[in-house]
């Protein structure tokens, strides 16, 4: 396969938000999702017991749940990228290690599902769904 400049500066500009994302969330930092999603995106967490809906009640939800936990992270590997002009499609793998408190451990085997536009702001996710690969106590 042969990549335009543009083809590849796209793809940059994905798998950078992907990181964005991760770093966001494993940070507490919520509201640095809006540097991700557009403002109207449709987030879909219910596969592994979480919400499906906007931005802002995504956002919320994360800033509700996630503090229960006493450490996570997000691994992100083999990501495919499929861009049509001003909009894309990708399926990224994620291991997402998590700790509770009382230090039982999980690993959660997902695919994150994206729907991407280009904006004036740069490529951003207009719908995610989260899918559940494996889900494994430690």
């Amino acid at each position: 396969m042969t990549l335009s400049l543009r083809d590849i500066s796209d793809r940059l500009e994905i798998q950078d938000a992907l990181t964005a994302y991760s770093t966001a969330v494993d940070g507490g930092r919520f509201d640095d999702l809006r540097t991700v999603f557009t403002t109207d995106a449709h987030i879909d967490y219910s596969a592994t017991g979480g919400i499906t809906g906007t931005l802002d009640e995504c956002i919320a939800w994360l800033g509700e749940v996630l503090p229960a936990f006493s450490a996570y992270c997000h691994f992100l590997g083999n990501v495919d990228i499929r861009i049509d002009g001003g909009t894309a499609t990708s399926r990224t793998l994620c291991l997402n290690p998590m700790q509770t408190p009382d230090s039982s451990a999980f690993l959660l085997g997902i695919y994150y599902d994206d729907d991407w536009a280009r904006t004036v702001d740069g490529w951003r996710i207009t719908t995610r769904t989260l899918v559940t690969k494996f889900h494994k106590q430690l």
